[in-house]
């Protein structure tokens, strides 16, 4: 508006005065005759109300292009919110709600009630936080939500809302003075934001077929804190092993179902050790006691194995949407805007939960690949050239062995190298690469926010390139306080043999490859999870351009692609999985690890392996669509919301339909060698 106006004064204003110089001039130099006079003041005159005029009609130009301006904004504005309503709310009230659409209703009206009680056990940051102690700055937020659902005061005061999200950067507990506690009941994580659904869909499909609180209960607990720490602060264990047995002693002995997500599964993998652990370590249970409680536990969206967007998050606190976001806004997101150096103040935050180091991928080499190796080799990039054929496993026998028909990637990627600092560092042979000397990677200063050595930042990153191995000499480098205090509660190899007392210590329970399923041979597990969308594997990163060296010495280098139907993508690497977990994460346990009697599972327990094939929402209507595979959205996916209700009401894995592959989970998991 400004530009326009700038451009329409000389039209009206330069104009009127010119004319009027030289009538004056005129007038004042020379000496015209009688009658000169007259006709001079009547130009003169006519001149002014010309000029007149024109002003008001520029005036009222003006005013009328405010108007529309102001009108255009607020149409925009309506619209924008409009859109932004039907995105959010419609697909509850129209399409999970109409009972034809809603799975629960139609299997009541074949029959379907409730039999075994259900626990869920939400995953990272989808559960509810509130504060009860804070500081002055949080004055009138007592129980008011900091996390998840309705936290919207929280924004207005970022800085302080982001001190009481943060943990004792030496401890992992509580900083003095400030107590956040997990929102307890099923309402804590119904919604992860005002409009954005987490687990209402799935509970309001059970109470269709009978559920309610006597025999539904969410485990809520910290998300931030490592997983032993959520006993040692808030007994978060103890308070779900003795809900659990309420629950089974209740519903007239039935075994219960345990439904856990994302980190969630993890966290239940650890509570299984831990109850059957002598105390003080454990839960006292004794043997037997997950065989006695439990029948069935169906994992969405497991992250068995870790997640390499763990590494990315604590390197440098992006993801792809991140880096995108970085690269075109890298002024705001570097600068001094508001005081908010938003990266930095997200790492120091996210930096001191300890959770999200049990997200680091587990395995090493041997499980996500060296060099020159991985087991998702001949992956297709472009999955809509990419054909799924359905298939089933039984007792280990294969019924279809074309699992994919697709094309070979003309280059191939080199997933085992989780982080590469340049693209060439990514795609030559290792032959042409610096070795990584773990020399270069002392510093002399504890703490991550310290001045780094601009040269040693270079040296550690120098073409180099690295792997599930040695990207732990990566992150003690950039993030040591976080590494030290998280590696006294979590471990990420591979048991040599799980018989070593060793692995009686509680920082192995979260690790499936490090600990044993308990001796309950009639349980079963599922790994229910999506498929068929690009999900982050590896990066290739650069030198941060900050001036500055700390925290954050390094950057996802959005500005790499690669070619057409490349799996290169603005700097990140991508693999099938559901957005989040790639595929070899949520599946490789259930389609190997665990299947039949191995030393991960002596007993035997049956395992399934359940996909769920992405088919994208049609309109806006359908937030996450009824068939999405997607992380989160998938808690809306009516055929997996089906297999829990089946389950909950007694349905075994072989009356389910068994095994359902879309992927190619079964020949990664060949690829994959275990002692």
């Amino acid at each position: 508006m400004v530009s326009f106006l700038r451009l329409r004064k000389p039209k009206y204003v330069e104009p009127a005065v010119k004319y009027c110089s030289v009538g004056f001039e005129s007038f004042d130099d020379q000496s015209p005759p009688s009658t000169a006079p007259r006709l001079g003041n009547l130009w003169l005159e006519t001149n002014k109300n010309k000029n007149q005029t024109k002003r008001r009609q520029a005036k009222e130009h003006s005013g009328r292009c405010l108007d529309s301006c102001c009108w255009l904004t607020g149409y925009l504005c309506t619209v924008w919110w409009l859109f932004l309503f039907l995105y959010h709310c419609l697909p509850f009230t129209v399409v999970h709600e109409v009972p034809e659409l809603m799975p629960g209703a139609r299997l009541k009206r074949e029959g379907l009630t409730a039999l075994h009680p259900v626990v869920l056990v939400p995953g990272i940051v989808t559960g509810g936080l509130e504060l009860w102690e804070g500081k002055p700055c949080a004055d009138g937020l007592f129980r008011k939500r900091l996390w998840g659902g309705g936290f919207t005061r929280n924004p207005k005061r970022p800085l302080c809302w982001l001190e009481h999200l943060s943990l004792h950067n030496e401890t992992g507990l509580d900083p003095p003075g400030i107590r956040v506690r997990p929102v307890p009941g099923l309402f804590g994580t119904d919604y992860s934001a005002p409009g954005y659904f987490v687990w209402d869909v799935l509970i309001k499909n059970l109470a269709k077929i009978g559920y309610e609180g006597k025999n539904l209960h969410l485990a809520a607990y910290d998300w931030r804190l490592s997983f032993q720490n959520t006993e040692i602060r808030d007994h978060s264990l103890s308070r779900l092993k003795s809900k659990i047995e309420l629950m089974y002693r209740g519903n007239g002995y039935k075994k219960v179902v345990v439904v856990p997500h994302s980190m969630g599964v993890t966290y239940f993998l650890h509570f299984l050790k831990w109850v059957e652990m002598p105390p003080p370590m454990g839960g006292g249970g004794g043997p037997g006691w997950c065989a006695k409680h439990i029948k069935a536990i169906v994992n969405i969206s497991p992250a068995f194995l870790g997640v390499p967007k763990a590494v990315s998050n604590i390197l440098s606190a992006e993801g792809k949407d991140d880096a995108y976001i970085g690269a075109m806004a890298s002024g705001v997101l570097d600068s001094g805007i508001l005081g908010l150096q938003a990266l930095e103040h997200i790492t120091r935050v996210s930096r001191t939960w300890d959770s999200l180091v049990s997200l680091v991928p587990k395995g090493g080499e041997a499980i996500w690949g060296n060099m020159d190796w991985s087991p998702e080799e001949e992956h297709v990039c472009d999955l809509s050239k990419k054909r799924y054929s359905r298939f089933s496993l039984s007792n280990n026998n294969v019924n279809n062995s074309d699992l994919k028909i697709g094309f070979r990637v003309k280059d191939p990627v080199n997933y085992g190298r989780i982080i590469s600092f340049g693209k060439a560092a990514s795609v030559l042979h290792s032959s042409q690469l610096p070795t990584v000397d773990p020399k270069e990677f002392l510093r002399t200063t504890a703490s991550e926010f310290d001045e780094m050595s601009r040269e040693s930042i270079r040296k550690i990153a120098a073409d180099k390139a690295y792997t599930a191995k040695t990207f732990f000499d990566l992150l003690h480098f950039v993030a040591p306080k976080m590494m030290k205090r998280a590696e006294a509660h979590f471990s990420h190899g591979i048991a040599d043999n799980l018989d070593d007392p060793k692995y009686n210590h509680y920082k192995y329970w979260s690790n499936p490859l490090e600990t044993k399923l308990p001796d309950a041979p009639d349980m079963e597990i599922y790994c229910s999870y999506g498929v068929g969308i690009p999900t982050e594997r590896s990066y290739v990163y650069k030198l941060s351009p900050s001036s500055s060296c700390k925290g954050i010495p390094y950057r996802i280098d959005s500005s790499v692609d690669g070619e057409d139907d490349s799996c290169l993508k603005g700097g990140v690497y991508f693999t099938d999985g559901d957005e989040n977990v790639p595929v070899l994460s949520a599946g490789f346990m259930c389609a190997k690890g665990w299947r039949g009697s191995t030393q991960f599972n002596p007993s035997g327990i049956a395992t399934y392996v359940r996909e769920y094939r992405n088919k994208p929402p049609s309109s806006l209507v359908e937030r996450g669509g009824i068939k999405n595979g997607a992380h989160l959205d998938i808690m809306g996916n009516i055929a997996l919301i089906e297999d829990i209700l089946r389950i909950a009401a007694g349905a075994t894995g072989e009356e389910i339909g068994g095994d359902e592959i879309h992927s190619d989970i079964l020949r990664m998991s060949e690829r994959v060698s275990l002692r």
